[in-house]
């Protein structure tokens, strides 16, 4: 567990995440994060859920409808 404190930035109040936690989720100065509310909890990610939860749902009409897009494809 990592003990992060907050830091005044500007008018804003900021988080400034390690090295170590910014290389294990791939992330550099400028990319976008996603924050999720969970109880009690809160998750900070580089993925957007919403998206994910979109393409299993792409991923599942493609594998049912696999004949008709190949048809297409032609």
């Amino acid at each position: 567990m990592l003990t992060l404190k907050l830091t005044q930035i500007g008018n804003s109040v900021g988080l400034i995440l390690p090295k170590e936690v910014l290389a294990r989720l791939k992330l550099e100065k400028g990319d976008t994060v996603f924050l999720t509310d969970a109880p009690g909890a809160v998750t900070i990610t580089p993925h957007d859920p919403k998206f994910e939860d979109q393409m299993t749902l792409a991923r599942k009409i493609m594998k049912e409808r696999r004949e008709v897009l190949r048809e297409l494809a032609k």
